[in-house]
């Protein structure tokens, strides 16, 4: 069965974080990072710890925004969550405003999507995908104009799990991102496509 047809989509409860948790405790870097990394300047390995991480996703799981926007939306099969993707407005993110690679291209408001989570047991089966679909329509939902992405090209060959989890460049152009920036820290670290969609014209 695809994963378009099995899986729910929805955002991101205080109800829904022990099935987040339990998908981020099947190990590799969400276990420790718990997708703070791009919310909170100047975090690393030597500063943070897991339980703190976990801390603060879950202190953003229940707050009560005006705006009502959650920090993710969360994929669940058969009643377990197998993946995971955080966005939100770009000013959410405190490390984008000041990173070198992914500082703002202009004024113009968006929001972000820094990251995707999907169990190792639903790998290759679209899951990120689908995601990618729901945060779509879940930005244009909550009035974002245009949606901003920093994925990894591997069309140079294949990409170090440590940075998979922005997305793969091919699958973002499939759904009409197009490239607006290139940047990188200095000649011997790798591109980095910013890329974005105006959502009065991509897809619904």
């Amino acid at each position: 069965m695809s994963a378009a047809v099995d899986l729910e989509i929805v955002p991101l409860t205080a109800a829904r974080f022990p099935d987040l948790a339990a998908l981020f405790e099947e190990g590799g870097d969400p276990r420790w990072c718990w997708c703070t990394y791009f919310r909170v300047r100047g975090r690393s390995w030597s500063n943070a710890t897991a339980t703190g991480n976990r801390a603060e996703l879950e202190r953003l799981a229940r707050r009560k925004r005006a705006d009502h926007v959650a920090p993710g939306l969360v994929a669940y099969r058969d009643g377990r969550a197998i993946g995971w993707v955080s966005l939100g407005p770009r000013e959410d993110y405190e490390r984008l405003t000041y990173s070198t690679v992914f500082a703002p291209v202009d004024e113009i408001p968006v929001w972000s999507i820094v990251c995707f989570v999907v169990s190792r047991r639903a790998r290759g089966r679209g899951v990120a995908a689908v995601l990618l679909d729901a945060a779509i329509a879940y930005a244009r939902d909550y009035g974002a104009t245009v949606l901003e992405a920093y994925p990894v090209d591997a069309s140079a060959g294949r990409v170090p799990a440590a940075n998979a989890f922005r997305g793969a460049l091919s699958m973002f152009e499939r759904r009409g991102f197009q490239v607006v920036a290139l940047r990188r820290f200095n000649e011997s670290t790798p591109v980095r496509p910013i890329v974005r969609l105006d959502l009065a014209r991509g897809p619904r």
